[in-house]
């Protein structure tokens, strides 16, 4: 999901690209402010943007309450609203009577929609997108009902971000963004709506006749950032980032993952880059007519002189600070580096010579949640201040029994935004304008503190079990924290882990985690030397990592397996990637999920399987663990 990310975190991830959308209109209307509740502003005043924030987190109870009302005093008569309230549109009624739900629920209702039912089943606006999910937590997209309106709404409000950037780095707006990002292929519903990513959304609402805005700012031309050719297009704003490299002063992609495949495509093709620019002349591959036109506006001339450039810094040894070498004028890189991509920070760290890396908002394919207020603070500091106006939001708080194995969010007491507590773990629950209601998202967010009256969350993982054999229940954030522990081992070996992900093999008895590991070189080029203790050592410390429940499994109850590190590889990953982008995934929003089940996927990674590793040793347990807090 956008936007962190998570899901990808997304789930968070656009606010220097929907800046260009807001800028369209000079200011939001006032017949739309009064519909979604937000105030009237200019995208381009800095201290008016500023202020806003400052008001909006201050009257959160407020502005919490409005939200709520507004979306009931128009929606209560839908088909599924009115089944629960019963014609009583207040907030009392509709926390006593509104369900709690997941995706599953709602499903029917959006099925219906696409299929040419109207809009009213569940919003009183039409639906005009149903966006589409990162779909790789549970392999298969979900479908998110988007009005102009909801759409309106997030693109006022990620606008924000940017004065934050002009606030904190300084010289930053003197240069141009290198953001790359890309659309990916849209199709209809049966009844005609569009099926897009909220990316492509985005990219195609600025139009030509207001695509000088975008090019004004942005290193490579808009032209290129819509070609539906993803390797096209990739080449060639990378092709435009290079021959402009003293114009960048940032640069980054929606995801760290993402900036990180822009990264090693670049390796692979960073000898055709030169020639091209040698030569000045576009390789015969690229044939697309809007890419052609983009980059022919910078790829005039021979330049043999920064070819040479290029190809010194990309023949070294080491692929270390490379981005700060490319670019050395460059301030920052923007990609979210939160949740499940938190375990690409060192990756990130390598390549980019010391430039901070900012996580810049949270939200999803649902709805848009909050900005990060302090852009320059560690990667894995970063937290979100909620964005009141943006939804009705509520929350489960989330505390795993570890002793029986039960998640007490099963049976949900839900308390409002303004009643979170600091240092506890959350679910967030929303209500939308475009249809959503108590949808519950799956995330875990912990409060660490409040601007103004605003809570501030950082995001921990998604509330999804991953791995589980017996009663052991290891979780999106258990996960990462081992796999992060271990991967320690390899720095002495000069060995970076470069994605992983995990399954269950209950083939055999007793059943055992298996984890598959693309691992790569400090050194260019450099042959990979695995040696097996040191692989082996790998998978003890991530059982050593894991909780009571499991190494009670492993040590005690003995119901566990050994963990089993698979090394697969390089490429692997891009073909499982390539896989859940042909069922849909989004190249833009695409996140590894942590765990496969499906079996095409599967066989995917067993075809890349080169070595098989073992713990060789019981990881410890004592009795008192279980009931120890967590």
């Amino acid at each position: 999901m956008f936007l962190s990310p998570r899901s990808a975190h997304q789930k968070g991830k656009w606010p220097e690209l929907i800046y260009f959308a807001r800028t369209k209109q000079s200011l939001v209307s006032q017949k739309a402010a009064q519909a979604i509740m937000l105030p009237k502003f200019d995208p381009t005043d800095q201290k008016a943007c500023l202020s806003l924030l400052e008001d909006v987190t201050t009257n959160v109870k407020q502005i919490q309450d409005s939200v709520l009302e507004a979306i009931l005093s128009r929606n209560a008569h839908t088909e599924y609203l009115s089944g629960f309230l019963n014609g009583q549109a207040d907030k009392k009624s509709f926390k006593k009577n509104v369900p709690v739900v997941t995706y599953e629920d709602i499903k029917p209702y959006i099925d219906r929609i696409a299929n040419g039912e109207p809009s009213d089943l569940i919003c009183d606006r039409p639906i005009s997108v149903l966006l589409t999910s990162s779909g790789t937590s549970g392999g298969v997209p979900k479908l998110i009902p988007l009005t102009t309106e909801e759409l309106e709404q997030r693109i006022s409000f990620a606008s924000l971000y940017r004065p934050l950037l002009y606030k904190y780095i300084e010289g930053i707006r003197e240069r141009k963004s290198f953001m790359l990002y890309f659309v990916t292929r849209e199709s209809e519903t049966a009844s005609g709506i569009l099926v897009r990513t909220m990316i492509t959304c985005v990219l195609k609402s600025v139009t030509p006749a207001n695509s000088f805005i975008w090019d004004q700012s942005q290193i490579s031309p808009h032209a290129i950032t819509t070609c539906s050719d993803t390797t096209q297009s990739m080449y060639c704003q990378l092709l435009c980032g290079l021959l402009q490299r003293d114009n960048v002063g940032r640069l980054g992609a929606p995801f760290a993952s993402s900036f990180l495949k822009i990264i090693k495509f670049l390796e692979d093709h960073w000898p055709e880059f030169c020639s091209n620019i040698r030569t000045g002349c576009l390789s015969d591959w690229i044939t697309d007519p809007q890419c052609v036109s983009g980059i022919g506006k910078f790829l005039t001339a021979p330049n043999p002189e920064l070819a040479s450039l290029i190809e010194q810094e990309c023949s070294q040894t080491s692929w270390e600070a490379i981005v700060k070498r490319l670019w050395p004028k460059a301030k920052c890189i923007e990609a979210i580096v939160t949740g499940t991509m938190a375990q690409y920070i060192p990756l990130l760290e390598f390549y980019s010579g010391g430039l901070p890396v900012i996580s810049t908002f949270y939200g999803s394919s649902e709805c848009f949640f909050g900005l990060n207020l302090n852009p320059l603070s560690k990667p894995s500091d970063v937290s979100y201040t909620i964005i009141p106006c943006m939804a009705y939001f509520e929350f489960l708080e989330v505390e795993k029994d570890y002793e029986s194995g039960h998640d007490p969010a099963e049976d949900p007491v839900v308390i409002d935004l303004v009643d979170v507590k600091i240092g506890h773990d959350y679910e967030p629950v929303v209500t939308t304008f475009a249809g959503l209601y108590r949808y519950r998202l799956g995330d875990v967010l912990r409060v660490t503190g409040f601007y103004n009256n605003a809570p501030q969350f950082h995001f921990v993982g998604r509330q999804k079990v991953v791995l589980s054999i017996d009663m052991d229940k290891t979780y999106d954030e258990d996960l990462l924290k081992a796999v992060t522990n271990a991967k320690l081992l390899l720095e002495p070996h000069d060995l970076m882990l470069m994605d992983f992900t995990s399954r269950v093999d209950s083939s055999s008895y007793p059943g055992h985690y298996v984890l598959y590991w693309e691992l790569g070189s400090k050194v260019k080029d450099a042959k990979l030397e695995l040696d097996p203790n040191v692989l082996e050592e790998c998978c003890f410390t991530i059982e050593e990592s894991l909780d009571a429940v499991y190494r009670k499994g492993r040590k005690n109850d003995k119901n566990i397996g050994p963990l089993e590190i698979k090394v697969v590889k390089p490429g692997a990953f891009d073909k499982l990637m390539n896989f859940f982008l042909s069922r849909g995934s989004s190249v833009s929003q695409y996140k590894t999920p942590r765990s496969v089940t499906n079996e095409e996927a599967l066989k995917i990674l067993e075809a890349n399987v080169v070595s098989e590793f073992l713990s060789q040793k019981t990881p410890s347990w004592e009795l008192h663990e279980l009931h120890s807090s967590r």
